[in-house]
C-alpha cells in the first residue's frame, strides 16, 4: 500500500500529544515468538489484511523537519543519520543537540575505518554523540570474528588477516561519542537504548536467526526508554525492499516496540532504500540510511525534536 506522504509533518502528531497517547502499560507485557516471525512479508499482509495494522489512521507517513525550522522552546533536536559505510566527507549535518547514528558507518569494521569515522565525529559540534553498530561493523562482533576464521577464513580477506589485538578493544577507538551495545544511556533525561542485532541475512555481523534468538535481544529492552536505537527496522515501518518484493524487518521488534516499550522514538537504518519517516501516533519511526540502494551518500541526516522530559 502507498501512503500519502504528505499526511504530517515531524511536528504533527506533536511529540507533546504522542506523550498523552503513550500511557504506561498496565501491568508486565510479555512478548512472544509470533507465529509469522520467519515470514516477514506474510506477516505484513496477514496484519494488514486482519487488522488495518499498517494503514491509516493506525500508521501515517511524516514529512521531515526542515533544517531550517525554529526548534521549539522546551524541546530536544536529535540528528539521525545511519549507514553512512565511510562515506561521511560531503554529509551536510544540520543543526542539533544529539546526534544518533545507528550502525553501519564502516564498511568492515576495520580499525582504520573506525578511526577515521571517529575523527569526523569529532569535526561534529553536537553537544551529544551516541552510535551503534551495525552488521558491517564486523571487529564489534567478537562471536562472528571468532568464526570467521575458523569457517571461511577468505569471505573477508581485508578482515580475516587482522590480529586478534587489532580489534579487541576496537569500541575504545570511538572516543568521541558514547557507544551503545545492549545498553543505554540517559542524555539530556532522555533514556537512550541501543542494540546492533539484525535478522540473519548473508551471515555478516550482529546477524541471529528470526524468532527466539532475537526477540531474547529485544527482551533486554528496559519498559520506559524514550528513544530506541537499533540497526534494522521493525516490520512494517520504512522495511520495504522493492527489488526483491519483500518486507524484511523484524515482527518481534515491532512487537516489542508497540506492546511493550513504546518509546516516543525509534532510530533505525539498515534497509537503504527504507530512508524515511513514519509514525503509529505513539513511537515516530525513522529510517535514516545514508547511502540509497547503490550505496550513494546523498540521503539527508533526519532531524527530530521532542519535549524535554
Amino acid at each position: 500500500m502507498v501512503l500519502d506522504p504528505g499526511k504530517l509533518t515531524a511536528h504533527v502528531p506533536s511529540s507533546r500529544a504522542m506523550a498523552h497517547r503513550n500511557p504506561p502499560s498496565q501491568g508486565k507485557v510479555t512478548v512472544t515468538v509470533d507465529e509469522y516471525s520467519s515470514n516477514p512479508t506474510q506477516a505484513f499482509t496477514h496484519y494488514n489484511i486482519n487488522q488495518s495494522r499498517f494503514q491509516p489512521p493506525h500508521v501515517h507517513m511524516v514529512e521531515p523537519i526542515p533544517y531550517d525550522a525554529p526548534k521549539p522552546s522546551g524541546h530536544t533536536r536529535f540528528v539521525c543519520v545511519s549507514d553512512t559505510h565511510s562515506r561521511t566527507d560531503g554529509i551536510q549535518m544540520p543543526y542539533g543537540d544529539v546526534l544518533l547514528h545507528t550502525g553501519d558507518f564502516t564498511e568492515l569494521g576495520l580499525p582504520s575505518e573506525v578511526k577515521k569515522f571517529n575523527d569526523w565525529l569529532g569535526s561534529l559540534p553536537y553537544e551529544f554523540k551516541v552510535v551503534i553498530a551495525g552488521n558491517h561493523e564486523l571487529t564489534f562482533d567478537k562471536d562472528f570474528m571468532a568464526e570467521l576464521v575458523k569457517q571461511d577464513y577468505y569471505r573477508f580477506p581485508s578482515v580475516s588477516k587482522l590480529r586478534p589485538e587489532d580489534f579487541d578493544d576496537v569500541q575504545a577507538l570511538l572516543s568521541n561519542c558514547t557507544y551503545l551495545q545492549d545498553s543505554e544511556v540517559t542524555v539530556k533525561g532522555f533514556r537512550i537504548y541501543g542494540a546492533p542485532w539484525t535478522p540473519w541475512f548473508n551471515g555478516w555481523g550482529f546477524n541471529l536467526p528470526r524468532g527466539q534468538s532475537l526477540l531474547d535481544k529485544w527482551n533486554q529492552v528496559p519498559e520506559g526508554i524514550d528513544v530506541l536505537m537499533t540497526h534494522g527496522p521493525p516490520l512494517g515501518f520504512r522495511d520495504w525492499v522493492p527489488k526483491d518484493l519483500q518486507r524484511v524487518g523484524c515482527v518481534e521488534l515491532l512487537n516489542t516496540v508497540q506492546q511493550r516499550v513504546r518509546p516516543k522514538l525509534h532510530a533505525f537504518g539498515g534497509i537503504h532504500e527504507g530512508y524515511g519517516i513514519m509514525t503509529d501516533g505513539c513511537t515516530t519511526f525513522i529510517n535514516s540510511s545514508t547511502c540509497t540502494a547503490s550505496f550513494q551518500p546523498t540521503n539527508p541526516p533526519i532531524v527530530f525534536d521532542l519535549p524535554n522530559p
